[in-house]
């Protein structure tokens, strides 16, 4: 038997030799480019410099101006007063102020439009976009869209050719893909920071509900807002914005909503004037473990479909109650958001296909994506005489109608849009967005039954409302 001291040295050996191998065959592998990662300290040293130099000139700052009016305190706003005469006694002194508010935005063509967030121009009265050389020219609003929280700017350049950036195929990001984040956080300037790609398909808790996000490390704070994210060929691989915090300052976990969906939006707003996007017309709940063993479903994922509109792109390609989709186009179906994310940045017109388990087969739909439709048509209008609606205006719901109210696409009957000031409607709190349920016991489906139920009544209604998901009541003799 060898000594054991000669023996560890033997295996010690074995292992270097082993070390030495693997580290050779690992040098001289060929490997693809994108997928490489720093191997020497020459690599490690590389600088995003050029990378950066080539964008920064397509990012903007953009300050914005809004105008509010605040009524100020005084004398008579002392409850003793207002005990006595009510809220309107005394003289009501108001005053304006400008609220001044800052984000970023993106260049994406060559003649001054811009991509921004929705929530950094809204209500602005005023919107200011300074260049990264500093020239600062006046910007309208073109397109607007809250559900996804863009909003597309355009700045008159007269004819001079801007630097702008190109749109990456965000379908194609993964997960430890390097990203750089610009913008104008805190309002301090032009600021780079780096970072990966944390997650995708991210829901952030955001109040849009078309929620598909990119999650990243790199630093994103109040201002980058509207800011781009870039993928290490200087495309756009994101516009930047939210960010999860408990300061106000950036924890690693920033949110950016996906090159495919703007481009979507992009497209469609420029052509229109409108954002008119493509719609399921169907809805359903996640696949969690039990559901997924209860359908025989191999995994959970994908949408259990639970209801579907006749109106619908997806009851004319033949999807039914019961249906699970897990795919559209051959992108997997998470959840619900996945749906309506793969939905809403798709195309009018484009035909998608929907794998669908049914019954346990598996069978794929083809669908063709169309908008909401508009049926009933809303004929608004406002309603008069003596009634507790008297001054309310009224359309009928549609699916379309719905979606732009901000409402379900599967709401029916007769919505109020508005209430004329000092009308009996405003009086008995009647407000945007109600839904008139029923009159006196008799469900409502469009504005010439309501008027004639209103107008039949003797004198005294019941009234049902649905508010916010919630059915409301009240009673009123006239």
């Amino acid at each position: 038997m060898e000594p054991v001291f000669t023996g560890m040295k033997r295996y010690i050996r074995q292992i270097a030799s082993g070390i030495f191998l693997l580290v050779f065959v690992g040098f001289n592998a060929p490997v693809q480019a994108e997928d490489a990662v720093p191997q020497s300290q020459a690599q490690i040293m590389l600088s995003f410099a050029p990378l950066v130099k080539k964008a920064v000139p397509a990012v903007v700052n953009i300050f914005t101006k809004t105008r509010v009016t605040q009524t100020r305190p005084s004398l008579f706003d002392d409850p003793f007063f207002k005990r006595f005469f009510g809220d309107n006694f005394g003289p009501q002194r108001k005053r304006q102020q400008i609220q001044n508010s800052l984000g970023s935005g993106v260049l994406v063509d060559s003649e001054g439009v811009i991509v921004t967030n929705y929530h950094v121009v809204s209500g602005a009265d005023e919107i200011t976009v300074a260049l990264s050389d500093r020239r600062e020219f006046d910007a309208r609003l073109i397109v607007s869209d809250e559900r996804t929280d863009l909003a597309i700017l355009k700045i008159d350049v007269e004819g001079e050719r801007l630097p702008f950036l190109e749109f990456s195929d965000s379908d194609t990001l993964e997960i430890g893909d390097l990203v750089i984040a610009i913008g104008n956080p805190f309002g301090v300037g032009q600021t780079v920071t780096s970072g990966i790609i944390s997650a995708l398909d991210r829901s952030a808790g955001v109040a849009n509900d078309i929620q598909s996000f990119i999650q990243t490390d790199a630093a994103i704070n109040p201002g980058n807002s509207g800011g781009a994210l870039l993928t290490m060929d200087g495309k756009i691989a994101g516009i930047n914005s939210a960010i999860f915090s408990k300061s106000g300052g950036s924890l690693g976990i920033g949110f950016a909503i996906p090159a495919n969906l703007v481009k979507a939006v992009l497209i469609n707003g420029l052509e229109t004037g409108k954002v008119v996007r493509p719609w399921l017309g169907a809805s359903g709940q996640e696949i969690t473990g039990d559901v997924a063993d209860g359908l025989g479903l191999e995994k959970p994922g994908g949408v259990l479909i639970n209801r579907v509109h006749p109106y619908g792109a997806a009851y004319q390609a033949g999807l039914r109650v019961g249906d699970v989709i897990v795919s559209i186009d051959d992108k997997e179906i998470l959840g619900p958001e996945t749906l309506t994310f793969r939905v809403a940045s798709s195309v009018i017109g484009k035909i998608a296909r929907l794998a669908v388990y049914r019954d346990g087969k598996r069978m794929t739909l083809e669908m063709n994506l169309q908008p909401a439709p508009e049926i009933p048509p809303r004929s608004i209008e406002t309603l008069t005489g003596r009634h507790p609606l008297s001054g309310s205006v009224v359309g009928n719901l549609s699916p379309a109608y719905a979606l732009e109210l901000g409402l379900s696409a599967f709401s029916e009957g007769v919505v109020v849009a508005a209430t004329t000031k000092g009308s009996v409607a405003e009086r008995y709190g009647l407000r945007p967005r109600d839904i008139l349920f029923r009159v006196n016991g008799e469900k409502i489906t469009d504005i010439e039954q309501a008027k004639r139920v209103l107008e039949s009544a003797q004198g005294s209604w019941q009234i049902a409302i649905r508010r916010n998901g919630r059915t409301l009541s009240f009673k009123v003799s006239l």
